[in-house]
C-alpha cells in the first residue's frame, strides 16, 4: 500500500511513519532493502524516500555504514545521572560491558588538566583514552586523567579489562564519593569518527566530569563522548517541599 500525503503534510513524514511502522517488526541489523526497491515498493521519488530515511537516522531508529547499507540501530541505552561506571550502567541494562584502549601514558598534568584534578602543572598524571564498548558496538569515547600518585603502577592496558572504579576500589582501596559533571550536545570530530563507528558531524553527547573519592581528593578527570544514536538521558525531577519561612504570607 502506498503512503498518502496530504497538503498539510510533505510525502517525506508519512514515509517516515510507514517505514517506522516497519522497523517495530525488524529486528536489530536487519537490513533495509536497497533505495530503488523500497522506492519502486512505496511508490514513491529516491529523494522523498532519502528525506524519510534521513529523518529515522536522525532519530537513532536507522544507522548508515559506509559501503554497506542501512540497518536497524540497536535500541538508545538509557542513564539516569548518578555516580555510577560505565560498566555498571551497561550491566544494569543486561548489556555485556567492555573497552579498548587506544592509547596511553604518563606526563605532566599542564594547566588545564592540573586545575580540574586540583594538582600542579608539573604534577605526573596517567592519561588513558579507551574506546568504551556495549556487547561489542561502540559507545562512546572516553578520555581519562588520574593523578598518578594515586594509582601507582596501574596501566592503559589493564583498563583494557575491567572497571576504573573496581580497579580503585580493589586495588588501592580508594571509595568514589561523588562528583560534578556537565554534559552538551557536540558534533562527532573526524578524529573520532572512525573508532565510535559514525559519520563526522553526527550528533553525540559530551560528558565532562571530576570525581572524588571518600578522602575528598579529586581522582579523575575525564572527558567521554557518546553516540547520539546509543545514548539518552534519564533525569528525575520533583518539586521542592516548600519550607515553613516559604508559607509565610
Amino acid at each position: 500500500m502506498q503512503p498518502t500525503a496530504s497538503p498539510a503534510r510533505p510525502k517525506h513524514l508519512v514515509v517516515r511513519e510507514e517505514l517506522a511502522a516497519r522497523l517495530d517488526h525488524l529486528p536489530y541489523g536487519a537490513a533495509l532493502p536497497t533505495e530503488r526497491q523500497l522506492s519502486a515498493e512505496l511508490g514513491v521519488a529516491r529523494m522523498t524516500l532519502r528525506k524519510a530515511v534521513d529523518h529515522l537516522v536522525a532519530e537513532g531508529r536507522l544507522v548508515r555504514r559506509q559501503g554497506a547499507g542501512t540497518f536497524v540501530a540497536p535500541p538508545k541505552v538509557a542513564q539516569r545521572l548518578h555516580a555510577s561506571s560505565f560498566s555498571e550502567d551497561m550491566r544494569a541494562r543486561g548489556l555485556r560491558p567492555s573497552a579498548r584502549t587506544l592509547r596511553a601514558g604518563r606526563g605532566p598534568a599542564g594547566v588545564a588538566v592540573g586545575a580540574c584534578l586540583g594538582v600542579e602543572p608539573t604534577a605526573s598524571v596517567l592519561h588513558v583514552v579507551r574506546l568504551r564498548l556495549a556487547d561489542d558496538l561502540p559507545m562512546a569515547i572516553e578520555d581519562l586523567h588520574v593523578p598518578a600518585d594515586l594509582v601507582p603502577g596501574l596501566t592503559g592496558d589493564e583498563l583494557a579489562g575491567r572497571s576504573f572504579y573496581e580497579l580503585l576500589e580493589d586495588r588501592y582501596g580508594l571509595t568514589i564519593a561523588r562528583g560534578s559533571q556537565t554534559i552538551e550536545p557536540v558534533l562527532v570530530r573526524k578524529s573520532e569518527a572512525a573508532a565510535l563507528d559514525v559519520d563526522e558531524g553526527v550528533p553525540a553527547f559530551l560528558f565532562e566530569r571530576t570525581t572524588r573519592v571518600t578522602t575528598g581528593r579529586v581522582v579523575e578527570f575525564v572527558r567521554s563522548v557518546y553516540r547520539g544514536d546509543r545514548y539518552r538521558i534519564l533525569v528525575d525531577i520533583s518539586r521542592p517541599t516548600p519550607s515553613a519561612e516559604d508559607s509565610r504570607p
